[in-house]
């Protein structure tokens, strides 16, 4: 069963920085891919970056290229993302998700519930 808990979300100025973290547990990390989506009040939820843990391949939306890294460290089961040069539209609440979907994740979105998310706020 797939386990997912998402950290490190908060109150940021716009141009700041900000980390979130999602430890994963319950499934065997290498074999799945795993990201990031976010919602943002009043839209739909979309894939922001996603990740492959076994080959460390990667897929970023066009409005985070640039600005947002996803990385894994594959010994604690933890996928971050740095988020740089933050913008009020980044705002929203961002969900981790993992699914055997490789670079399609971001674009399907995962077969498993959503968690609770971590509130990403972005002041101008």
């Amino acid at each position: 069963e797939v386990h997912l808990v998402e950290s490190g979300g908060g109150l940021v100025q716009a141009g700041g920085s900000l980390r979130l973290s999602c430890v994963a547990s319950g499934f065997t990390f290498e074999d799945y891919a795993i990201g990031w989506f976010r919602q943002a009040p009043g839209k739909e939820r979309e894939g922001v970056s996603c990740i492959s843990p076994s080959d460390g391949s990667t897929f970023y939306v066009g409005s985070v290229k640039g600005r947002f890294t996803i990385s894994s460290d594959n010994a604690k089961n933890t996928v971050y993302l740095q988020m740089n040069s933050v913008k009020p539209e980044d705002t929203g609440v961002y969900y981790c998700a993992a699914d055997r979907l490789g670079k399609r994740l971001c674009i399907l979105g995962p077969r498993h519930p959503w968690g609770q998310g971590t509130q990403v706020t972005v002041s101008s």
